[in-house]
């Protein structure tokens, strides 16, 4: 196995403690690498060479011209290196190659587009009410970051996270998942190769109690951005708050998929099981939640059931595997356990419903794709975020009522709407409780557009424009030049 060192100020470095996390490849069962195992110490050192970065060398006084074209080095390399990086992420957390591979040829579009926004970060000059006087805003890089990332999709968050910090001038410290860090390491190489000055970009690999509690808690960390669960979220964001932290979080969803009787039911059908067997259902746009109009519930759910019924599980690295492991031990315990409460409350199991059993599957963490109807509303199954291949099927008898069962959650991620009338498309838009609506497609996501949750959902925006304010501190110039008499000093002005 190889073993992988935490990546700090260019450098590769050995954890201050001497401890190593074996990485567990998910359909093998078996570990296939090892990776730092980071403490508090270890977050000083990276952080300290993110804050000299950031005031010292060159990305300090680089101009911001300079900083784009090195990202677009980036993508450049990063679409180069895909099939590579790939393969290494489908070892780490499962997911289909077919769709890691698909994702890291779109990958670099994030780092081209922030890379191109970079010197156009403009402030203005305000026409200020006071006399002699010249008023003007500049914005500045809030300052280090920590990126804490999730396992489902590791180098899709860096590009989220890194692509409009970066932009933005500030300096970053990833803390990837325990369960899917190898991918991040990986990509640390590709940043040097690129030309990024040292410092600029650090990894520190290890337990979030550990490593990722010392990072929110630093001090001259200005702010954090996180995807994970909104428990965790809740934890990070109240933790942040004791040392002032900016904080951006992209957190859980239970997800509707709205399906009108005046849809195109094949198409509705390939949405629903894309919104929530693609990716083994693990995440968090997940369309979890299935809403069908009443008069065509029957009919459509046998569609939805025939069409999951085609899904092959097996070899993540096959091109034509549709599901793969879920990730890691505990999610899989978690998965199970869901389905056992949904049974339990009265839910009706008509696809899957249990652990896959094939003995040509190795490594024991494959789940049926399962579907349940007769699902109400209030039903655990219904309302808890399962991050798993589990529909519930809810039947709505109108417009409003949809609205209503859609809108009836904590979250706030994501919804889809599933109807040829333009009207009722525009109507549902807006009323939905949702940072996504999609209509008519399910699970489409580009860089251009913003990304994030409403209530439980989470805070903040990435992607588009919108995201690379996030990492930009706005200040105000004032400068006199008034001729005379100096001003009463006692008066404000």
């Amino acid at each position: 196995m190889k073993t992988y060192n935490h990546y700090i100020g260019g450098q590769w470095v050995e954890p201050a403690q001497q401890r190593w996390i074996d990485s567990i490849d998910p359909y093998q069962g078996k570990p296939w690498a090892r990776i730092a195992q980071g403490c508090a110490q270890d977050v000083d050192r990276a952080v300290a060479a993110a804050s000299k970065a950031l005031r010292e060398g060159p990305w300090a006084t680089m101009l911001p011209t300079e900083r784009g074209k090195l990202m677009v080095r980036l993508a450049e390399l990063v679409t180069k290196n895909a099939d590579r990086l790939a393969e290494v992420e489908v070892r780490d957390n499962g997911k289909l190659m077919a769709e890691m591979r698909g994702q890291l040829n779109y990958h670099g579009e994030w780092w081209r587009y922030f890379g191109g926004l970079a010197d156009k970060i403009e402030g203005a000059v305000m026409p200020i009410d006071k006399p002699d006087m010249m008023a003007w805003t500049r914005h500045e890089p809030v300052g280090v970051v920590g990126a804490l990332t999730a396992w489902n999709s590791p180098l899709l968050f860096i590009a989220w996270k890194c692509a409009p910090a970066l932009a933005a001038g500030c300096t970053v410290v990833v803390k990837p998942s325990e369960f899917a860090s190898v991918s991040t390491l990986e990509y640390a190489e590709l940043l040097k190769e690129a030309g990024f000055p040292d410092g600029v970009f650090n990894v520190i690999t290890g337990y979030g109690q550990e490593v990722g509690a010392a990072l929110v808690d630093h001090p001259d960390v200005a702010k954090i951005t996180f995807t994970g669960s909104d428990a965790t979220g809740a934890r990070i964001y109240a933790q942040a708050a004791q040392t002032m932290k900016r904080v951006a979080l992209e957190l859980g969803g239970k997800s509707p998929n709205i399906v009108f009787a005046d849809c195109d039911l094949d198409k509705a059908a390939a949405g629903v099981i894309s919104g929530i067997f693609a990716a083994t259902g693990q995440t968090c746009i997940a369309g979890s939640r299935l809403l069908v109009q009443n008069s065509i519930k029957e009919e459509f759910t046998r569609r939805v059931v025939a069409l999951g019924q085609t899904a092959r599980k097996g070899n993540p690295m096959a091109a034509d595997t549709n599901i793969g492991p879920v990730t890691t031990p505990a999610q899989y315990q978690k998965i199970l356990s869901y389905i056992d409460i949904a049974k339990s409350e009265g839910a009706q199991c008509i696809l899957g419903g249990g652990p896959a059993t094939d003995p040509a599957l190795p490594g024991g963490q494959f789940v049926e794709p399962t579907i349940f109807t007769n699902v109400t509303s209030d039903m655990r199954i219904a309302r808890e975020e399962v991050f798993g291949p589990v529909l519930s099927i809810i039947g709505f008898e109108d417009e409003k009522e949809a609205v209503e069962i859609a809108n009836n959650t904590i979250y706030g991620l994501a919804a889809g709407v599933w109807t040829e009338n333009m009207g009722r498309a525009i109507r549902m838009s807006k009323v939905l409780r949702a940072g996504t609506v999609w209509i008519n497609t399910y699970r489409s996501l580009s860089y251009m557009m913003p990304f994030g949750g409403m209530k439980h959902s989470g805070i903040g925006r990435e992607s588009g424009m919108e995201a690379i304010r996030g990492y930009l501190e706005t200040k105000s110039v004032l400068m006199s030049y008034a001729e005379g008499a100096p001003a009463n000093p006692f008066v404000m002005r």
